[in-house]
């Protein structure tokens, strides 16, 4: 496949593993507001291209009908297999204009996201206060002012009652196989190494056998709090941090989607 690369830090680890697997790739610049690519990149075949980089890439994708291109990811609060295992299985959500008429304006704590793999906001713990004054600002702007890639007032959110999280997992799966997998927080330590617990690898593993198919490629999040093992959710492997994932063997993964 032809790799298109956004520049990042993190994206820049890929170039050692494309190297070494002879993976031809390009890094370009994502032009503000427009959406377009510098350099431009030359595609070869339009079936045989993937993207690593902001989630907004997708669209680029779309427009010049690039494949896989992204993969994008159907709301993952949604996916009635998994909604038992969800840690934030009793979350409520709503559209980003009704917050302020159901949300009161405290200290209470909440988790806070969108629905969707939009990536408009990351999701974090924010007081009712906080939630509210973000909805308010957005709602203050005409329509046509809001950003492209931006919360709007129609965006669905949602909102959970926080946890505390004794280990935290990003795992990458393609074709329904863990491919690899990066601890990424333990208590409240941000920390990064390869390593996935015994009990918690066969939890996940259980998680894809019981939603097969959910995409080719995604980032699956797994917690262990005081309850066990819970999903946390799932991400757009396109645009998530590789932490201390095997990128050469997430890039081989990746590569044999494509017949060749």
């Amino acid at each position: 496949m032809q790799w298109i690369l956004q520049r990042f830090e993190d994206t820049e680890k890929l170039a050692p593993a494309l190297d070494r697997l002879g993976l031809a790739y390009s890094f370009h610049k994502v032009v503000p507001f427009v959406g377009e690519l510098e350099p431009a990149p030359t595609i070869n075949d339009p079936d045989s291209v993937i993207f690593f980089g902001s989630y907004t890439l997708w669209r680029y994708a779309e427009k010049h009908r690039l494949r896989p291109g992204v993969f994008k990811l159907r709301p993952f609060l949604h996916e009635a297999p998994w909604r038992p295992h969800m840690l934030n299985a009793d979350a409520r959500t709503l559209p980003l204009a009704d917050i302020p008429k159901h949300l009161a304006t405290d200290d209470t704590a909440h988790f806070f996201r969108p629905v969707d793999d939009s990536k408009e906001i990351a999701g974090r713990v924010l007081t009712g206060a906080e939630i509210v004054e973000i909805a308010q600002k957005v709602l203050a702007l005409p329509p046509e002012d809001i950003p492209r890639g931006a919360l709007r007032p129609e965006t669905e959110m949602m909102l959970a009652a926080p946890t505390r999280i004794q280990k935290e997992w990003r795992l990458w799966v393609v074709n329904d196989l863990i491919i690899t997998a990066s601890l990424y927080k333990e208590g409240a330590r941000v920390t990064y190494r390869e390593d996935l617990d015994d009990d918690a690898r066969s939890f996940a593993n259980t998680l894809i056998q019981a939603n097969p198919n959910y995409a080719r490629a995604y980032v699956m999040y797994i917690c262990r709090t005081a309850t066990g093992l819970h999903l946390l959710e799932t991400n757009c492997i396109n645009a998530a941090g590789f932490y201390a994932a095997d990128l050469t063997k997430l890039a081989a993964a990746l590569e044999a989607l494509i017949p060749h």
